[in-house]
């Protein structure tokens, strides 16, 4: 009597990918993942496109489906048996086009959006009413069109940090010329702020405020470092924060506000020619625009970098780490909150900057991955008309981006085991 297949053990599962011509996958599926019987009956065509098999080569992928389908077909009542009857009748039945799916999630399908959040998960099946849409993205092909295709695309993420780094050579040269446009302290003095008004100002708080920046920034790092998409997660770092800071150079050139506090020496300065303004620019520019590099300026007060930089990095390292990481959630926020109140008590920045700083901040970032998860808006003519840069960062990136690490180096072997 012929062996059932899903007694196959991962030798036997092995000599049937020699037979069907697969040898060259026979460690990766038997060896790496031992696959056996059982699951060879569960695999599906998005198992082998996406992680943490990642199969590329396109004609292998599709000849292995079809060999998949073929003993799938052969073992149906086994399947049947074991509750698997729906891999087929999905992988074979008819399939909504992409645009018919995008569409349901563009009219705000709660469905859809309850789906997408399972993906992000890392969960395959839904409840009640979404059955049947959730197993079509986990194990038909549209899971390749909504999580699938996370190409690293390196050279995008190159050509976003050259984007963020001219940015921030274009914001110093502008605080240099708002410098010199600084309004005269004897004839503007400081403006009414209630928060600035109520609270004496400590010394050493604004290097508190660089300080918590300092940290969350090599939280990020160590997240971007551990990260498996962590190409995807510094090209949107990058050109988040480039945007931002453009605006800001926008906004600070165009008004000119009065100095926050008397304890600021903002007498304005003129420099003699354009060599000088771009030696102070190149000055601003490496020391990262902070006081603990010894950097000083003024003028520069609509709106504040430090908030934008103390909220991107928080909201960076909360949205890509898992749910129930919620110790480095809250140490996340806790040192985003006391970074904009030191900025204040500094008396550094007015009110107004600090918040208009964390609405737009946080506004961008939300907009940018509601986009960026939501495919419909991400393909359609008017996102491509007004964020072209996010179109074409984000084209090949369809849907969320799950928080998977693994270490990148061989070694030592037991960080490799121990976090991929």
């Amino acid at each position: 009597m012929e062996e059932s297949v899903n007694t196959w053990t991962c030798k036997r599962v092995a000599q049937w990918l020699q037979d069907e011509g697969f040898g060259e996958y026979e460690g990766l599926l038997c060896t790496q993942h031992r696959l056996d019987g059982l699951s060879l009956l569960a695999l599906t065509e998005a198992d082998l496109r996406g992680p943490p098999l990642g199969l590329t080569v396109l004609g292998d992928i599709k000849r292995l489906t079809i060999a998949l389908r073929r003993i799938q077909k052969q073992n149906q009542a086994q399947l049947e048996a074991l509750g698997l009857s729906s891999v087929e009748s999905l992988t074979a039945g008819p399939s909504l086009g992409c645009d018919q799916v995008d569409f349901r999630y563009s009219r705000g399908d709660h469905l859809g959006q309850r789906t997408e959040l399972r993906l992000r998960n890392g969960s395959r099946h839904c409840s009640g009413s979404g059955d049947e849409l959730c197993h079509l993205h986990s194990n038909g092909r549209h899971r390749q069109h909504l999580a699938g295709r996370l190409d690293p695309e390196v050279w995008k993420t190159v050509l976003s940090t050259v984007y963020v780094m001219f940015v921030f050579g274009f914001t110093s040269f502008v605080m240099v010329i708002v410098h010199e446009r600084v309004p005269d302290m004897r004839t503007y003095p400081p403006l009414p702020d209630i928060f600035l008004d109520s609270v004496p100002r400590i010394p050493w708080a604004f290097a508190m405020a660089e300080a918590c920046g300092l940290i969350l920034c090599y939280m990020l790092l160590l997240i971007l470092l551990l990260h498996k998409h962590r190409s995807i997660l510094f090209r949107r770092l990058c050109s988040l924060m480039g945007t931002v800071f453009l605006l800001r150079c926008c906004t600070m050139f165009v008004t000119s506000l009065s100095v926050p506090g008397q304890h600021l020496q903002c007498a304005s300065k003129m420099y003699d020619d354009a060599w000088g303004k771009i030696q102070r620019a190149l000055a601003i520019w490496s020391g990262f625009g902070m006081t603990l590099t010894g950097v000083q300026t003024c003028g520069d007060y609509m709106f504040s970098g430090h908030t934008v930089v103390i909220t991107l990095l928080n909201f960076f390292v909360t949205e890509y780490t898992p749910r129930n990481w919620n110790l480095i959630h809250t140490i996340s926020w806790v040192l985003n909150l006391f970074g904009i109140f030191f900025i204040l008590a500094a008396h550094e920045h007015y009110s107004i900057d600090v918040f208009i700083a964390f609405y737009i901040t946080t506004r961008l970032f939300l907009y940018y991955h509601t986009l960026a998860n939501t495919r419909a808006y991400q393909q359609s003519r008017r996102a491509r008309i007004w964020f072209p840069m996010f179109s074409f960062f984000e084209c090949n990136v369809n849907g969320p981006v799950p928080n998977q690490y693994h270490w990148p180096f061989d070694k030592p072997a037991f960080m490799k085991t121990m976090i991929g």
